[in-house]
């Protein structure tokens, strides 16, 4: 730094002066140029300026020693407010009738008089005189909580022993977490004064959650032997809709949290075997709730499920539903086609299991991490579901022609006869329909099926020869065939694509038959809708993203973006399928 001859700076100098002569010396150098620059950027800011002359105003006032001329400016304001209202005003006198009903010349007066009188330092309440006998050894603890609209924290229950109010959890990132004052465990005696050793736990809950600004509890401290608040790195999404209000069994609704089918949640707390405590990733709210266990969930749905009174939002795993309609995967003959699938076919035992089938019968949590394909990997199968009128098969054959390096598709196989403009192992395999049946019985394919008397499959085997090319392998599938696919060696990334269904008030027919080469009816739309309503009933949990098809070009663009997320970006994943 080159050196300069420093100003003298007395001892009476104000401190914002101060500031300004130290950065009007700052002078880079080549050796120093981007420390000083940075520095003087500091110095400079208006904000630390205005902060210095505050400092300076507060000192003088401070060597002046002011005192207060009285004690009751805000009772003064108020007799000389109602003098003035009792008879009639000059203009002036209007003007100060004003002034004094302003609320922040009252704010002002009420600051003023708390100074005064020096009443700005908490008070907290005596210790009782009478205390129990069987409490003379234990420490009592006063604790003062501050807070706004947010819930407490912390649920309570009663010791069935004692009947003592327990402390039974403390929620990550609420206002008794913060504190670090109040502990699992913790005996609550006092609440804002008031003894609630008599009280219900719902009502002590009630008179909590009602309190606002600032709470002061009264609380005989647990004996903590360890600290157990760890936070864990447990991710779950979640395969059903929760919501909170609705569920009698939670010990506290308001501190229950609230999710949707497909939400990732974080559990950071199992220590509770009925109550995980978690937060939603990518929820900017950093306090943790409570939500049902794996285990309590799927006890009660047993019992729900024994005593006729299964919820119809949540369904067993093992579904049924069979599409008797769906549109022709090659175009071939309109919007409607009769493609039923096979169930002949007998499970192998090697046939992949869905990870989540071994842990539980019923659809409710899923462990799931972030995945990255690391070098060398193959790329994620793509798995399109679409509802009836969907038309995934031109969408898919579109983005494969913009992209062939990049994608693939699975050559299906067929019985029916080859036409002149096709090839081999281009638009399909042709084989015979003895060669298909034995392809059948060996469990070559994924799925199969008639139409117009002519078999047609997908084989495992097909899919597997592009992603060998380093392609990503888009396929269309009936959703049963999922429960082949979802294994650890196909990763498969499942897009359901439903198209975009208008009532016949906001759209009309004419309109919507515009996406298809016949006309659509407003049967067609009510079957189009039942359609991807059932799909997403028996299989949205395990769907990773969903593309409302309007028209062609927007969805082939939408379905570029997300194929090329998944190829760049991390995914959540089974943790099974990454699992070493």
């Amino acid at each position: 730094m080159t050196q300069r001859n420093m100003p003298v700076v007395s001892t009476i100098t104000d401190l914002h002066e101060t500031l300004a002569l130290l950065t009007s010396q700052l002078h880079p150098d080549a050796n120093h140029k981007e420390d000083l620059v940075f520095l003087k950027g500091v110095f400079s800011e208006k904000s630390l300026g205005y902060l210095m002359k505050v400092h300076d105003k507060l000192k003088q006032y401070e060597k002046q020693s002011p005192s207060p001329v009285l004690h009751s400016a805000s009772c003064l304001a108020e007799d000389l407010t109602e003098e003035l209202q009792d008879g009639p005003l000059e203009e002036d006198e209007k003007e100060l009738l004003l002034l004094l009903s302003a609320p922040h010349l009252k704010a002002v007066l009420s600051a003023h008089d708390t100074v005064a009188q020096k009443s700005f330092d908490p008070v907290l309440p005596p210790l009782p005189d009478d205390v129990d006998d069987d409490l003379e050894e234990e420490s009592v603890k006063i604790v003062r909580l501050v807070k706004n609209k947010e819930p407490l924290g912390a649920t309570i229950r009663r010791d069935e022993v004692t009947g003592a109010v327990i402390v039974a959890r403390i929620m990550r990132g609420g206002a008794a977490d913060r504190s670090g004052l109040v502990h699992v465990g913790d005996e609550l005696r006092e609440v804002n004064g008031n003894l609630i050793t008599h009280k219900r736990p719902d009502e002590i809950s009630h008179m909590l959650s009602q309190s606002q600004g600032s709470i002061t509890l009264k609380i005989i401290p647990a004996v903590v032997e360890e600290d157990k608040l760890k936070e864990s790195r447990v991710y779950l999404r979640a395969l059903f809709d929760y919501v909170p209000f609705e569920d009698r069994a939670t010990p506290c609704q308001e501190a229950g949290l609230p999710f949707k089918r497909g939400d990732i949640l974080q559990v950071v707390s199992q220590e509770d075997a009925t109550w995980w405590q978690a937060k939603k990733v990518g929820d900017c709210n950093l306090r943790a709730a409570l939500i049902p266990s794996t285990h309590f969930q799927e006890r009660r749905l047993r019992y729900r499920l024994k005593t006729g009174s299964f919820p119809a939002s949540i369904s067993p795993k093992v579904t049924t539903y069979e599409r008797a309609e769906q549109e022709d995967a090659n175009v071939e003959a309109g919007l409607r086609r009769s493609f039923r699938l096979k169930k002949e076919r007998q499970s192998s035992p090697g046939d992949p299991r869905t990870p989540d089938a071994t842990h539980s019968d019923f659809l409710i949590y899923e462990e799931v991490t972030l995945y990255v394909p690391r070098h060398g990997e193959k790329p994620r199968l793509i798995v399109l579901l679409g509802s009836l009128g969907a038309r995934i098969s031109e969408l898919k054959q579109k983005v494969i022609a913009e992209n062939s390096r990049l994608y693939g598709l699975a050559v299906p196989h067929t019985t029916r006869p080859r036409k002149s403009h096709e090839r081999e192992g281009v638009e399909y395999h042709f084989i015979t329909k003895a060669a298909f049946e034995a392809d059948i019985h060996s469990g070559k394919f994924i799925e199969y099926g008639e139409y117009k008397d002519n078999l047609y499959g997908t084989s495992l085997e097909s899919i597997h020869r592009i992603l060998d090319q380093n392609k990503m392998c888009l396929v269309d599938i009936q959703p049963e065939a999922l429960h082949i696919l979802r294994t650890p060696a196909l990763k498969p990334f499942v897009v359901f694509v439903r198209p975009s269904v208008f009532d016949s008030e906001r759209k009309s027919l004419s309109s919507c038959s515009s996406l298809h080469s016949v006309a659509i009816t407003e049967h067609d739309i009510q079957d189009m809708r039942q359609s991807a309503e059932k799909i997403e009933q028996s299989f949205g949990h395990w769907m990773d993203y969903i593309l409302v098809k309007e028209e062609l070009l927007s969805a082939v663009a939408e379905l570029h973006v997300l194929l090329d997320r998944v190829r760049l970006e991390p995914q959540w994943v089974p943790l099974s399928w990454v699992r070493t």
